[in-house]
């Protein structure tokens, strides 16, 4: 069973589309990530809670309770998801 991997974005995010790339060049060139991980975006914008925790932040990336934020380097984004498998 796959893990999913919540993206927290907004629309025109270039900081946002960087990190969801990332994610998908490791899920296309790096089997760890690949059999393990799913990424599922989530839209801040339609949530004041949620513009409220990451409005300054985005993009996050969660699994669980754990999260990851910008800025963050592809050996970092591995490790991180190493430790989240």
């Amino acid at each position: 069973m796959k893990n999913t991997v919540s993206l927290y974005t907004t629309a025109g995010c270039h900081l946002c589309e960087q990190a969801e790339a990332m994610f998908l060049y490791l899920q296309q060139n790096h089997e760890q990530v690949n059999n393990n991980f799913e990424l599922q975006e989530i839209e801040i914008a339609n949530s004041e809670a949620l513009v409220e925790l990451y409005g300054v932040r985005i993009p996050v990336l969660a699994v669980g309770d754990n999260e990851l934020g910008w800025p963050f380097e592809l050996e970092e984004l591995v490790d991180w998801l190493s430790a989240n498998k």
